[in-house]
């Protein structure tokens, strides 16, 4: 089976619906795209897990000291402003915009776009998905985004602004920025 799996709309799936039948099949990794198409991806290798749980740990540890915001791996949904039901590998949202949300939103796929999104390609991701859900963050409010290519050993580096930063010496040190002031992710492939 070659991934992702599209499943063009179902008339009538409602948000809770489609909350309800991930949760009945969590093993799935699944989103849903701004027109309604549900797409199931496959899990990432083990060394692509392994690399987004060492680049969280670093995101953690520094959200853990500042106390800024709150991380989320990439079994977190988030409901976009255009109506899309996204998943990054790895995010992070300020803590007065988060606290902002009521408790029954945080419950569900919470409707708030992050302030960073980290996206890992993994050997199922085509790049050129990947930068359509980059540009997707950009468009719904994120203020910067990583999307590390291990493949093709380049990191893309999108802004709140809409630029976009395309790094290719190895190693590279990312930077929060005033998004995330201070932290500072050395990256390797």
């Amino acid at each position: 089976m070659e991934f992702p799996l599209i499943i063009r709309p179902v008339a009538g799936l409602t948000e809770d619906m489609f909350f309800d039948l991930c949760q009945a099949n969590e093993q799935l990794c699944m989103e849903r795209d701004k027109d309604g198409n549900i797409i199931v991806m496959a899990p990432t290798g083990s060394d692509t897990g392994n690399y987004n749980f060492e680049f969280g740990l670093e995101l953690g540890l520094w959200n853990r000291e500042t106390k800024l915001g709150y991380v989320f791996d990439s079994s977190s949904g988030f409901t976009l402003p255009n109506g899309a039901v996204r998943s990054p590998d790895l995010s992070w949202i300020s803590k007065s915009r988060w606290e902002a949300l009521t408790e029954a939103d945080r419950k569900k796929f919470a409707p708030i776009c992050p302030d960073l999104v980290v996206e890992v390609r993994s050997l199922s991701d085509d790049i050129s998905d990947l930068h359509d859900k980059m540009r997707e963050y950009q468009l719904n409010g994120c203020l910067l985004g990583w999307l590390i290519d291990r493949i093709n050993k380049k990191i893309h580096i999108y802004r709140q602004d809409g630029s976009v930063e395309v790094k290719v010496n190895i190693p590279v040190k990312l930077s929060g920025e005033d998004i995330l002031p201070g932290l500072i992710v050395e990256t390797r492939f």
